[in-house]
């Protein structure tokens, strides 16, 4: 049969198919019928990208109308949980134009029940298209089906909610916006902190009231002890102080009890500003696979902080340093496949062109380099080198991976966001030793490698997935929403593809440059 006859043949079988549902749906109510005879029509005038979801849930169920008064109550009751996925209800269901025109509402509501479903489900927005490079692995729900069974057991609230991630990450952040939503409502969000000179410990300033007010909204100084110290007047006494640290902690800034410029950037973010950035990051959330492995090394990329889980639960955690913004680590998921003891660095030709050959053969020879036939820059294993005592290797990670410095001082600052991509671990030699204590005989090797200082490479008999993060919103140790600045100018990026605005606090370098920092 040549490809002509194939055609044919489909065309033959597609017609009647078609006319075995219509003779069917003569047997139906008249309803059922208009429903059908209208039902291409009132496809073509949802938008396109929703009509392939629409006309495979209605051929599950027979081409019918599916949308009765008690189902529809059931809707309303799972749209009015939107609130709880930093979503507007509004963006998705309008409940009364949608039952403005009778013979569109029942597929109108389908469209805005996939269409709430597939953004919990999925996200609002594709990631690639707000970071130059995003290789995680994405969530992937068949809809149409979930929808069915969904109404078929009359579990449609559950079945929403269900979309939606279920970790303690997602459902702390989640409750946290909730919280900052009523905050807000309520009137009970703060006034405005004014920026201007450093404020020192044990001195007085005019916006010491404020800045009481201002602690005392998030949780960082109870209502009790807020109104003890506002009597004291404009004194910024130990108290206040102490809450100050806090404060700057759980935004990832120097605790030093002095309010600087970084400090004074973080006071002055608004209530609505730290609700939309906290709506920006359940987003990033909703992007990806639900099922988590239980061994896992996560990277928080915006707050350069390092997190080991194991059998679910975090057991160890680091301090990271992490690529600058011109730099920027992306965000993979990979697998670690091994550690390398004592690794030399072969220097990526833009770092070599760029930072190092300009400097002169007696630089490279300062730095333990040497150029390879091939033109490559290699530096020695040692004490010295750039990737310290070891490397976390993963497979396929574009040149990205874990390493040991020898720049230890970086890892005391707030803005650790200086890298050339690569991600470089407080502690790595113990880390590695954690990673690879269940095998006593890989720890052995690692450890008399360490000894000997032989460059070798150890497999870690397992494999351990590496999720690199941007999360400038989190729910911390302590059940608070903590906050990092944008860093890399993601948050601005996805902002303004949701449609949301935002004005974030820009970044405050707390370091200088490194002396011969010139790592990956």
């Amino acid at each position: 049969m040549n490809r002509r006859q194939l055609g044919l043949g489909a065309a033959a079988a597609a017609i009647a198919s078609a006319s075995g549902v219509a003779a069917r749906a003569q047997t139906r109510d008249p309803a059922s019928i208009a429903f059908y005879d209208s039902f291409n029509d009132q496809l073509a005038r949802l938008p396109a990208t929703i009509q392939p979801d629409v006309r495979a849930f209605y051929e599950l169920n027979g081409w019918r109308p599916v949308w009765t008064s008690e189902r529809l109550q059931a809707l309303r009751g799972a749209a009015g949980r939107a609130e709880r996925h930093g979503l507007s209800q509004g963006d998705f269901f309008d409940f009364d134009a949608l039952a403005s025109v009778p013979a569109a509402a029942e597929m109108r509501t389908t469209a805005a029940a996939l269409g709430y479903g597939r953004v919990l489900a999925e996200g609002r927005v594709r990631p690639e298209t707000v970071e130059d490079l995003w290789e995680m692995q994405k969530n992937r729900v068949d809809l149409p089906v979930g929808l069915n069974d969904a109404l078929a057991q009359n579990r449609l609230v559950d079945w929403f909610e269900a979309l939606a991630p279920t970790d303690i990450g997602y459902s702390n952040l989640s409750a946290g916006y909730v919280r900052y939503r009523r905050m807000i409502r309520d009137g009970r969000g703060w006034p405005t902190f004014q920026t201007g000179p450093t404020i020192e410990p044990e001195t007085s300033d005019p916006r010491i009231p404020v800045l009481i007010q201002r602690l005392v909204a998030e949780g960082d100084l109870s209502a009790a002890d807020g109104a003890r110290l506002a009597s004291a007047g404009t004194f910024y006494g130990p108290e206040l102080i102490e809450a100050v640290k806090g404060f700057q902690v759980r935004h990832g800034l120097g605790s030093d009890g002095r309010i600087g410029t970084g400090t004074q950037r973080s006071l002055s973010a608004s209530a609505e500003d730290r609700a939309r950035q906290i709506a920006l990051n359940l987003e990033r959330r909703r992007w990806l696979k639900r099922d988590l492995a239980p061994e896992r090394i996560e990277v928080n990329t915006a707050a350069a902080i390092m997190v080991y889980w194991k059998d679910g639960k975090p057991v160890h955690s680091n301090r990271v340093v992490v690529g600058s913004p011109d730099n920027q680590t992306p965000s993979l998921e990979k697998q670690f496949a091994s550690v390398v003891a004592n690794p030399p660095w072969y220097v990526p030709a833009s770092i070599a062109r760029n930072e190092i050959l300009p400097r002169g053969p007696g630089y490279l020879a300062s730095q333990n380099m040497f150029i390879t036939e091939s033109g490559t820059v290699v530096q020695r294993a040692g004490p010295t080198a750039a990737l310290g005592y070891v490397k976390f290797e993963l497979r396929d990670s574009y040149a990205i991976f874990l390493h040991d410095t020898p720049a230890k001082a970086v890892f005391n600052l707030a803005m650790r966001q200086r890298s050339h991509g690569c991600v470089r671990v407080q502690g790595a030699v113990e880390f590695a030793r954690l990673l690879l204590s269940p095998d006593p005989s890989l720890l052995a090797q690692f450890d008399a490698a360490q000894d000997s200082r032989e460059t070798k490479r150890i497999q870690t008999g397992r494999e351990i997935t590496v999720r690199l993060l941007y999360w400038t919103a989190f729910v911390d140790g302590q059940g608070r929403v903590a906050f990092r600045e944008d860093v890399y100018g993601r948050d601005d990026k996805l902002a303004e593809a949701l449609g949301i605005a935002v004005s974030l606090p820009k970044p405050v370098d707390d370091g200088r440059n490194v002396a011969n920092d010139v790592g990956p």
